[in-house]
């Protein structure tokens, strides 16, 4: 989907806004993730802790994962 055009080359304007909807979700579940993380880690460093491993979360909605 280049420019809202499909693979022959002409406009396709339904697909563009489809696609560019699901882009404005995974970037909003993006930085939610971002903002949950960057919280936790201040709330472990605050109460004395530090973060060993990873954390890994998924997306109850989506179902996509973050690691």
């Amino acid at each position: 989907m280049k420019g809202g055009r499909n693979i022959e080359g002409y406009t396709d304007p339904t697909a563009s806004i489809a696609v560019g909807q699901v882009r404005r979700e995974e970037s909003e579940a993006d930085k939610r993730a971002y903002d949950l993380v960057k919280v936790l880690k201040f709330i472990i460093r605050s109460c004395g802790f530090e973060l060993i491993e990873r954390i890994q979360l998924k997306d109850t909605k989506s179902g996509r994962e973050y690691k």
